[in-house]
């Protein structure tokens, strides 16, 4: 119920850090999320900050808007956040960077709540959404190497 996918850039942590902590530029990385914006006046990445997402699920659809709220923001170090309820979060995505070979090696992580549901889910379907989710996070960070090497 949760996978993650590394890619290094050769590129300083802070800069790597600015781009995945603004949402509002997700757009141009991500191959699901096309779009988000900050919620109550929040204008960046402190932790509680709650933003909303537009997804295209698969790329194709659905498409539907999903809330989340900012859990760790530690600028050069690590960005994550809970989509669904803050004290109760559904999925966490998180971002890391860890200085390596002159860069930054960034993994990007998912990991679903242990719900009932989500665990028959994952059962029944982890095998296709798990590779799908490695592949989008794989395209999101290479997309990202990109723009900042």
């Amino acid at each position: 119920m949760r996978g993650s996918v590394t890619v290094h850039m050769a590129a300083p942590a802070e800069r790597i850090w600015d781009l995945v902590s603004d949402v509002t530029a997700i757009g141009r990385y991500s191959p699901e999320t096309f779009e988000a914006e900050w919620l109550d006046g929040a204008t960046g990445p402190a932790v509680g900050a709650r933003f909303r997402g537009h997804v295209r699920r698969n790329g194709r659809g659905p498409v539907y808007w999903t809330t989340c709220t900012v859990l760790a923001s530690t600028p050069g170090h690590e960005f994550a956040f809970g989509v669904g309820a803050p004290d109760r979060p559904l999925n966490v995505w998180r971002y890391r960077l860890e200085a390596a070979g002159g860069g930054t090696d960034v993994t990007e992580s998912f990991e679903l709540a242990r719900t009932p549901l989500l665990r028959l889910y994952w059962a029944l379907l982890g095998w296709s959404r798990g590779r799908t989710n490695r592949e989008g996070m794989r395209s999101t960070l290479e997309r990202i190497r990109r723009a900042v090497e």
